[in-house]
């Protein structure tokens, strides 16, 4: 997922650019991977899913500042207010991606078969 790989054979890649504060292609994904074929957006909607998941990674991310400012962190809490608001925008675009690959992968096992295999016959095969 860190590598923004396809799910099912660690290959294609998911995104079109691979930089993720590229903000006007930070959505574009291709429709399916270029080695595998897999297609993945499984239906109209599909990544809807993946807003619960982004939820939950910048909830997180905001429990560990938080938690740390309670117990390490001897930070004002205006200063500490900004800081919070600074990292979630900062970190909103790797939230976006991240959270579309977690529910990919949720939905697609790796098949290692898939991973180096070159015959395309036996790849179109696998994927139905």
């Amino acid at each position: 997922m860190l590598f923004n790989k396809c799910p099912r054979c660690h290959q294609g890649e998911v995104f079109k650019s691979k930089n993720p504060y590229s903000l006007g292609h930070i959505f574009d994904m291709h429709e399916k991977c270029e080695h595998c074929e897999l297609k993945y957006e499984k239906e109209t909607g599909f990544f809807y899913g993946s807003l619960y998941v982004s939820y939950a990674l910048t909830s997180g991310w905001f429990l560990t500042w938080f938690i740390l400012y309670l117990t390490v962190l001897k930070w004002d809490t205006f200063y500490f207010a900004l800081f919070i608001a600074g990292t979630l925008v900062a970190l909103s675009p790797l939230a976006i991606r991240w959270s579309r690959l977690i529910w990919l992968n949720f939905f697609y096992r790796y098949k290692k078969e898939l991973n180096n295999s070159t015959n395309s016959k036996h790849i179109q095969n696998l994927s139905h």
